[in-house]
C-alpha cells in the first residue's frame, strides 16, 4: 500500500528551456533565453543541495519545457547533477521528454551515456496541416526518423504524445496519426484533447474567433477513435490518456496516479513529501533570482487532511482503468469511498458512469467521455 508520508522513491526535474512557445502550451517555460542555461544549472544545483544523503529512487523524470534543447554539455552536466543527488535502484526507469528535432545523435549518445530508459517524444500529430496549426516545427517524417535513430542507439522505450481535437483537425486525420504512431513500433502512445489554458495565444486566438475548436460530437468520436485502434494494436489503456505495450507503462506517472510521495524541482516544479505539497514560482527567472538569491522558491504550500488526501485518491484512483481497489482505499484513508458522495456514487452507478466488480470501482467507458464530471462530485 502506498504511503504518502514514505521517503519519495520518485523525483520530477523541470527543464524550462524551448525554441519558442506553442500557442496552446501552458507550462512553465522560457524561450529564446538560453543565455539562461548556466544560471538555471547554478540554480538547480543549489536546490538540489536541500535533499539529505543520496536517497535512492527507482523514476526519475525529466520534464520541460524542452530538456532536450540544452546543448550536449549543458545536457550532460544536467544529468550530472541529478547522479550526484540520487542514487538510482537498478532497476530504475529514467525519463526525457524531448522534441523530435532536438534529438540529433550526439543528443541520444548523451542520453544513452547517462543511463537514461525512456524517452518522451512531443510528435503531437502526424498530420502537416495539424502540426502546423499547433505552431510546431518538426514534420511528420521527423518524428519516424529520430523514432528510428533511438531505437538503433538502444533506446527502446519510446513513447509519442498525440493531440486530438486541432482547430481543422477532420476525424480521418487524427485516426491516420494512430495509425503512423502504431507503425512506428513504438513502446507507449499518450492521446490528449487540445485545452484551451486561460493566457495562452490559443485561448485569446480562440476569443476573437481566430479558432474555431472542433465540434463537441468529433471531439467525442476522436477519442473514442483512441479507445477502440490502440487496444487492438497491442496497446493496453492504463490511464484515461495513456495506453502502453505489456510492460512499458510510465512507472513515474504512475506514482503521481497511486498518491505517493515524491521530489520535485525546478521552476513550476510541484512535490509531495511527507504529506505536504509545494509548488515552486512558475516564473523562470523570479524562481532564478529567489534559489539564486538563497531565498525559498516555493510559491504554494499545503498540508492536506485526511479527508482531502481521500477525495484526491478518489480522484487519482477513477483516472486510471483498473479503478480503486474499495478495501484498500478503506484501509489506508479511513473512509469507505460511498460514504464521500453517497448520492453521487449511486447516481453514477445507475447511470451506468461508474461500475462496479472484482473488489474495484472504476469508470465505465462512457464514463471516460465524461471523466471531469464524475471526478468533480468527490472533490
Amino acid at each position: 500500500m502506498t504511503d504518502p508520508f514514505a521517503s519519495p522513491r520518485a523525483a520530477y526535474v523541470h527543464v524550462p528551456f524551448c525554441r519558442h512557445r506553442c500557442g496552446y502550451c501552458d507550462f512553465p517555460l522560457i524561450a529564446g533565453r538560453d543565455d539562461l542555461i548556466g544560471e538555471y544549472l547554478k540554480a538547480l544545483e543549489l536546490e538540489l543541495a536541500t535533499v539529505e544523503g543520496r536517497p535512492e529512487i527507482d523514476t526519475l523524470f525529466y520534464g520541460g519545457g524542452t530538456p532536450t534543447h540544452l546543448p550536449p554539455v549543458k545536457l550532460r552536466s544536467l544529468f550530472a547533477l541529478l547522479r550526484r543527488t540520487f542514487a538510482l535502484a537498478a532497476d530504475a526507469e529514467v525519463s526525457v521528454e524531448a522534441n523530435p528535432l532536438d534529438l540529433d545523435d550526439q543528443r541520444i549518445a548523451v542520453l544513452v551515456e547517462a543511463g537514461v530508459t525512456r524517452v518522451s517524444l512531443g510528435a503531437q500529430s502526424f498530420d502537416a496541416s495539424s502540426l502546423k496549426v499547433l505552431e510546431r516545427d518538426h514534420c511528420p517524417e521527423d518524428i519516424a526518423d529520430v523514432t528510428a535513430r533511438l531505437g538503433r542507439q538502444g533506446l527502446c522505450n519510446r513513447s509519442v504524445d498525440l493531440i486530438f481535437g486541432v482547430p481543422g483537425q477532420s476525424l480521418p486525420q487524427w485516426v491516420q496519426s494512430l495509425d503512423a504512431a502504431v507503425s512506428l513500433g513504438v513502446e507507449h502512445i499518450s492521446t490528449y484533447g487540445l485545452t484551451y489554458e486561460k493566457g495562452t495565444s490559443f485561448w485569446k486566438r480562440r476569443d476573437r474567433g481566430g479558432l474555431n475548436p472542433v465540434e463537441e460530437e468529433t471531439e467525442r468520436a476522436m477519442y473514442a477513435a483512441a479507445m477502440d485502434l490502440l487496444p487492438a494494436a497491442g496497446f493496453e489503456p492504463y490511464e484515461l490518456s495513456n495506453f502502453a505495450r505489456d510492460q512499458f507503462r510510465c512507472r513515474h506517472n504512475q506514482v503521481y496516479w497511486q498518491g505517493a510521495s515524491y521530489f520535485a524541482f525546478g521552476p513550476g516544479a510541484a512535490r509531495y513529501v511527507g504529506g505536504i505539497r509545494s509548488t515552486n514560482h512558475r516564473s523562470v527567472t523570479t524562481w532564478l533570482k529567489r534559489v539564486l538569491a538563497g531565498v525559498s522558491a516555493i510559491a504554494e504550500s499545503e498540508e492536506l487532511t485526511r479527508e482531502q488526501r481521500a477525495r484526491e485518491l478518489v480522484m487519482l484512483g477513477l483516472r486510471q482503468t483498473v479503478g480503486i481497489d474499495v478495501s484498500e482505499f478503506a484501509e489506508r484513508t479511513g473512509f469507505p469511498l460511498r460514504e464521500l458522495a453517497p448520492a453521487a456514487f449511486d447516481r453514477f452507478i445507475a447511470d451506468g458512469l461508474m461500475e462496479e466488480g472484482g473488489g474495484h470501482v472504476r469508470l465505465s467507458r462512457e464514463g471516460r467521455f465524461l471523466a471531469d464530471t464524475v471526478i468533480a462530485e468527490f472533490l
